[in-house]
């Protein structure tokens, strides 16, 4: 895991307004990033071959279409970052969160 998402219980309640519990694996962090298109990891393996961590697959990502995963954000927090994203990449197509 790299060392910022390791420490990131140590901030999150500062920043966010709520503690989380510590990260036991790099899985375990992306599971819990804020949208289903931007959960996605790529490592190389020993071989150099990449490996792709995606728990909730590529097909957002792919399809810009913004998706709230709910294990550890707030309404409040998809809602800022969608409306921030939205300015920046217009053509996204957002999920709202009550679906």
């Amino acid at each position: 895991m790299f060392k910022n998402e390791a420490r990131v219980h140590l901030w999150y309640k500062d920043h966010f307004g709520y503690d989380i519990k510590p990260y036991t694996s790099l899985e375990d962090d992306i599971n819990s990033w804020p949208t289903t298109s931007t959960a996605v990891g790529i490592r190389r393996d020993k071989n150099g071959a990449f490996k792709i961590y995606a728990p909730f697959g590529l097909n957002d990502l792919f399809g810009k279409i913004v998706r709230a995963n709910k294990a550890q954000i707030t309404k409040d927090i998809y809602e800022n970052k969608t409306t921030r994203w939205l300015s920046k990449w217009p053509d996204l197509k957002v999920i709202p969160w009550e679906k």
